[in-house]
């Protein structure tokens, strides 16, 4: 993919954030990693993801009686190599007003590792460094996760882990 392919402005919103990680790992361990409840509640924030994964179904990252994070569409749905998701941030009236974005997840192997990158686009222009701050310690969870077996135990990454 290039970077013509990655962005895009759609109605004035076309800024974006793209992180790039490698993981020692299979696509399909890392599909499942990304589409488990269980397994997204340990590397982000303890707050597990619900959906049925297939094109145009919702899902919803919450931890359930405690906080509703994020609501939106299954866009793009190619285990265990892409995944487009609508983006609706919840988890507080500020980021609300920012309305929907794009998440899009992209599995490459390479080697015995894989290469993972996560786009976070059609941001407004001033959008709020809350919407996509997370990611890097997301993602660090998500490869400790898969290469090691345990949780990463930074304080963020705990925060609803006990919830």
């Amino acid at each position: 993919m290039n970077d013509e392919q990655a962005y895009a402005v759609v109605g004035g919103r076309g800024s974006m954030t793209v992180f790039e990680i490698y993981v020692k790992t299979t696509p399909e361990r890392l599909w499942e990693a990304i589409t488990s409840e269980e397994m997204r509640a340990r590397y982000s924030f303890g707050v597990g993801t619900v959906s049925d994964w297939t094109p145009g179904s919702d899902y919803m990252a919450s931890v359930p009686g405690v906080i509703d994070i994020a609501s939106g569409e299954n866009l793009e749905v190619d285990p265990p190599r892409r995944l487009v998701q609508s983006f609706t941030a919840l988890w507080s009236e500020d980021v609300q007003k920012e309305g929907t974005s794009r998440v899009t997840w992209e599995i490459e192997p390479v080697g015995t590792s894989c290469r993972l990158r996560v786009t976070h686009d059609q941001l407004g222009e001033d959008a709020s460094n809350e919407l996509y701050g997370g990611w890097p310690m997301i993602l660090s969870g998500l490869k400790t996760l898969l290469e090691t077996g345990e949780d990463l135990d930074t304080p963020g990454s705990l925060r609803y882990a006990d919830a």
